[in-house]
């Protein structure tokens, strides 16, 4: 028996694939930031290395998100990130971060330009570029953390772009860094 328009069978429909986009954190940055994390957001938070998420979703078409991503690094240019401040997303979400201070602006225009394209999805909320420290933690420990991070500051260059996938454990593994203003494949 065949299917007539509109129909669908298990095989008609694509597969989703997870795909995210983020700017890893250098080192010698790197190291504190895992501490905080660890310290506020417990081992489930320090096991996952501190980022800026560009974009996170997923394809159904790999390798055309791929080449999108390439195309947007192409045409990107380094800048500076300065991270200075806490902030939170609660009550909506339990999250305490800190704030991108500098460069907020290359975050928002990189993330805009990764979502047009085959990554397109719907946002529960609007866009803002930030550094997890602490992610449904105890209450005690994320005020804490907003408390005691906030006068922290630090700035690094970004000149690249990191895009992953899950890997067969379900984890976020790195499948390529692209640098900004390399070539478009």
């Amino acid at each position: 028996m065949g299917t007539t328009a509109g129909e669908t069978t298990g095989s008609d429909v694509a597969e989703a694939t997870a795909l995210g986009v983020v700017i890893e954190i250098p080192s010698p940055l790197e190291g504190p930031l895992r501490a905080w994390r660890q310290r506020y957001g417990g081992d489930r938070s320090a096991n996952i290395a501190p980022h800026i998420t560009l974009v996170s979703g997923s394809t159904t078409d790999w390798d055309a998100a791929v080449r999108h991503v390439h195309r947007v690094a192409a045409r990107a240019s380094s800048f500076t990130v300065r991270l200075h401040g806490t902030g939170t997303f609660r009550p909506i979400t339990p999250v305490v971060y800190l704030n991108v201070e500098e460069g907020a602006e290359a975050c928002g225009k990189l993330h805009d330009e990764l979502l047009a394209g085959p990554m397109k999805h719907e946002v529960s909320y609007g866009y803002h570029p930030h550094l997890t420290i602490a992610h449904e933690a105890d209450d005690a420990a994320m005020d804490l953390a907003q408390e005691e991070l906030k006068d922290e500051s630090m700035s690094f260059t970004v000149d690249s772009i990191g895009l992953f996938g899950l890997d067969g454990t379900g984890a976020w593994s790195l499948r390529e860094e692209l640098g900004l203003g390399g070539p478009a494949h």
